[in-house]
């Protein structure tokens, strides 16, 4: 989308390769740790009976790869939405269970830790709301465009060198050309997306994200009443929803009346969202987080809670907290639970009705049978063997099958091969793409496999399972994930839409829903 000429994609693909070599691969984690599950009871209580067993080893050999076709793989891929295996701030490598989860003493140490450390940062939080409140106390705003004459830019210290005060300059530039067309009575979308393809400052994600998800109207004078009433509308659902069986929403889950079946499994994948960042392990986060989940679930019942939504909430959660913590570090700032109760529910209903927009173009991945997640490994099979055949041959040769590896690419956007950092930089450009979750993303993946072409034609098909499911991503900075992007952007520069180039495809053929 931006640019749009292949010539110049040729030309920046040439300078990319050059740049390879230059790009920081860090060394795999050793760490043979499971995900490890922050504090809750209710987590314990399931974690007893429904955890699940280590997945299964990968076997060398062409003949009989494992998991031949998409049903058997479903159901092989109990693991496939664990977390990270870094180890988590706070639980002992060596007590945990068969299962490599926390045993309930490190749990409940954990929780005695969290407690003290809750204790002692309420001493920093600010006179006007007895927290870290970055609107200085006031209320959320059913106008967010209110809030930007707000804005804290970034200051040049005394003693930094002219380059480093050059780049605090141009990120004061970029804000303030966020901020001019934020500040329209009518906000152009296009010249909004060609702005944010590159990174959106955090200083203004929260109301640019929400524009170009079409929560927020571009009229200003709709946004008022928009916001007033789609919040509304997201606090009487969870009402319904939990008083129908006689619960609390604050505490929910004890009584019969909810749809169990989903309520269960939500309720054992939030302790295991991001389990190694501090936010996610705070008891008001996971209790949002579940009522989000909860009510999309019971609102979509063609799909239901599936597994992997659980991540795809977090980047909003997160951004749109952001906007009240004046601490940048939201991940490992203040409890959330010390800020005011509407600002928490406004945080909550805007997360809910962003992930709600962005499901509603993916929602075929979600599903029975998934088929939007079937089309789209079908799509990366045809799309690598243009872009590297000697890749694809290898893959095939080795018996590895496109799903094995992409399934949780594809249904969980990648959140599980890089932090939520680089995952919502990645978002900023996704959402400047018109079909960004649906149809870049794509070519995201097979910029993310070809990358690693060089080491993968060299291994068998154990070697290569076992890299692809714990890429060395992780370590990766925002410059990484940006030069990532725009590999992607050349390679549906090159191929969207160009049926010249089946030629030598794949044996198999290709699905022909999703356009390349």
């Amino acid at each position: 989308m931006y640019p749009s000429h292949a010539s110049t994609a040729a030309a920046l693909l040439f300078i990319i390769r050059k740049a390879k070599p230059h790009l920081s691969q860090p060394t795999r984690s050793l760490s043979g740790n499971r995900p490890q599950t922050p504090p809750s009871t209710n987590s314990i209580k399931a974690r007893n009976s429904e955890a699940t067993p280590p997945p299964r080893a990968s076997t060398g050999g062409t003949n009989s790869p494992p998991f031949k076709t998409y049903m058997n793989f479903l159901s092989n891929t109990n693991d496939d939405w664990k977390a990270d295996e870094d180890d988590m701030l706070g639980y002992d490598d060596e007590d945990g269970d068969e299962f490599g989860l926390p045993s309930l003493s490190n749990m409940k140490r954990r929780a005695n830790k969290m407690a003290s450390q809750n204790k002692a940062n309420a001493g920093t939080l600010s006179p006007a709301l007895g927290g870290s409140f970055a609107m200085g106390g006031r209320r959320p705003s059913n106008n967010p465009a209110n809030a930007l004459h707000l804005i804290n830019y970034p200051s040049i210290p005394g003693d930094a060198t002219s380059k480093e005060a050059d780049v605090i300059n141009s990120r004061i530039t970029r804000i303030n050309k966020f901020k001019k067309l934020l500040q329209a009575s009518s906000i152009p979308l296009a010249e909004l997306r060609a702005l944010a393809w590159s990174g959106v400052p955090g200083e203004v994600r929260a109301m640019t994200w929400q524009l170009l998800l079409s929560y927020l109207p571009i009229n200003s004078e709709r946004r008022a009443a928009t916001l007033e009433r789609k919040r509304k509308e997201y606090t009487d659902g969870v009402r319904q929803a939990f008083e129908r069986a006689g619960l609390n929403a604050a505490s929910p889950g004890r009584a019969r009346g909810l749809d169990e079946a989903v309520w269960h499994q939500i309720s054992i994948d939030i302790p295991r969202t991001n389990p190694h960042i501090e936010l996610y392990s705070y008891e008001v986060t996971q209790r949002c987080l579940e009522r989000i989940l909860y009510v999309w679930a019971v609102r979509h019942p063609a799909s239901g809670y599936v597994q992997g939504i659980n991540d795809l909430v977090t980047p909003f959660f997160q951004v749109f907290l952001g906007l009240y913590i004046a601490d940048p570090n939201v991940e490992a700032g203040m409890d959330p639970g010390q800020l005011p109760k509407s600002v928490l529910d406004a945080v909550e209903a805007d997360s809910f009705w962003c992930l709600t927009k962005l499901l509603d173009g993916i929602q075929d991945h979600y599903i029975v049978a998934q088929p939007g997640i079937q089309r789209q490994v079908g799509a990366l099979r045809g799309l690598t063997a243009r872009i590297d055949s000697a890749l694809s041959k290898h893959l095939e040769q080795q018996g590895v099958e496109f799903i094995q590896f992409s399934f949780r690419w594809m249904n969980c956007l990648l959140m599980r091969e890089m932090n939520v950092k680089n995952i919502i930089r990645m978002w900023d450009t996704y959402l400047a793409e018109e079909q960004g979750f649906s149809e870049f993303h794509l070519y995201v993946c097979a910029a993310l496999l070809v990358k690693w072409s060089d080491k993968l034609v060299k291994m068998d098909f154990q070697e290569i399972m076992m890299f692809l499911q714990s890429l060395p991503t992780k370590a990766w900075t925002e410059k990484d994930v940006e030069l990532l992007l725009s590999e992607a952007f050349i390679w549906q520069s090159l191929y969207k839409g160009s049926a010249a180039h089946l030629k030598g495809g794949p044996s198999k053929p290709l699905l022909s829903n999703l356009q390349l």
